[in-house]
This record gives structure tokens, sequence and C-alpha cells, in this order.
């Protein structure tokens, strides 16, 4: 199949240096905000890129549930193959594909653990389905059928029916640290406005403007 005819020529105001927060945080919040305001499905939805210690990629959507000055927060299974290419290659990226806002948010740095009480202020404000949801999946392992992974669901319903579920010791969050953050906005004849954060020696952040 022949797409090469699919194009859309951005029409956005211009993004200058002068409309760009000091502080990367800041400006991915007034972005963030907007995003939610143009009623953007999911805008917390992020691609994460690992790549394992014998250096093989790999990529996958997650969902971003905190961001402060230390960094980007997601949950998931420390078994899966994204925690398990994390613990042989901290260094990770993030993605935050607005396309109807034509923008994109590309964050790199080290992704760590988050603490034990972050993961379980977090887990116990889950719902209770996807409480057990958590116990049920050893994320990226092998199953053999859907019916089996209901099976188990079922299983832990009615072994916690009476009382709370407790956070799993293979559960929990990784906390990325921003040592860039890229604001992409897409304009015409694709000279597209990119500006990049990123620290110097000193650990301030200097924006640059990038090439299209």
């Amino acid at each position: 199949m022949d797409i090469s005819a699919f194009r859309q020529d951005y029409q956005n105001t211009p993004l200058s240096k002068t409309d760009l927060d000091a502080d990367p945080i800041q400006q991915f919040a007034r972005w963030f905000q907007q995003a939610c305001d143009a009623g953007i499905h999911e805008p917390n939805a992020m691609s994460l890129a690992t790549v394992s210690a014998s250096g093989k990629p790999s990529l996958r959507m997650v969902l971003l549930k905190f961001f402060d000055a230390k960094g980007f927060v997601f949950f998931t299974n420390y078994g899966s193959r994204k925690a398990q290419d994390i613990a042989g290659n901290q260094e990770v990226a993030l993605l935050f594909p607005w396309v109807d806002l034509a923008r994109q948010v590309i964050i790199t740095g080290p992704a760590a653990k988050v603490s034990a009480m972050e993961s379980a202020r977090y887990f116990a404000s889950r719902p209770r389905g996807s409480q057990l949801g958590a116990w049920v999946s050893h994320q990226s392992a092998v199953i053999s059928s859907r019916q089996l992974l209901l099976q188990q669901f079922d299983k832990l319903k009615q072994k916690f029916v009476n009382g709370e579920i407790p956070l799993p010791d293979f559960w929990g969050g990784y906390r990325i640290a921003p040592e860039s953050i890229e604001f992409w906005q897409g304009q015409t004849s694709r000279l597209h406005d990119r500006f990049r954060y990123r620290k110097d020696e000193n650990g301030a952040w200097v924006i640059e403007r990038l090439a299209p």
C-alpha cells in the first residue's frame, strides 16, 4: 500500500524562545493542561522506549501518573520486559504524541524505582479491579489462555472479598529524572519549531532551538 500522499501542512502560531518558561517542568505543565483543555484522549499516555542490557530496543505505551521537579512517574510490574530492560540499562526515553495539537514532548533520562511508600499510596488509589489485575498478571510472561487469566482473577477476587488488597511486592513505580526535554510544535512547510532543554555542567537548564 502506497501512502506517500498522506500529508498535512500544519498551520500553527510559531513558537519562539520567549514563549517558553525557563523551567521545563512548568512548560510541560502548561502544554499538558492545554492538551487536557483540547480534549486530547488520555493526554497522559506516553511511549516509553527502553534498551536491554544486550542493546535490543523496545517500545510501549504507558500512563504518566505524576510529575514534578524530580521527574515523571509511571507504574508497572517489576517483572515486565520494561522493568528487566531498566534493570540492565537505566536510560529511557518518553514521548507524548499530542497529534491533534501537532505537538510532541520528548524526555530522556535515567529511570529508577520510586519508594515503596509512593507505590503503596498510588496502589491504594486504584480501582479494586485494577488492584486485582496487578496481582493476577505476571506481565510479559507467556500464558496459555485468557480463560486462565480470568480464573485466577476470580480466585483472587474471592480471596480478598472482605478486606483491602495489599500492594504486591513485584509491582510499583519508576521515576524518570529528565536530563533533556524537547518541545516540538508542527509548522507549515515542515519548518517545525523545536526547543530542547538540557542541563549544563552546573545543573542549570539551557534552552536551544533545534533545526526541524
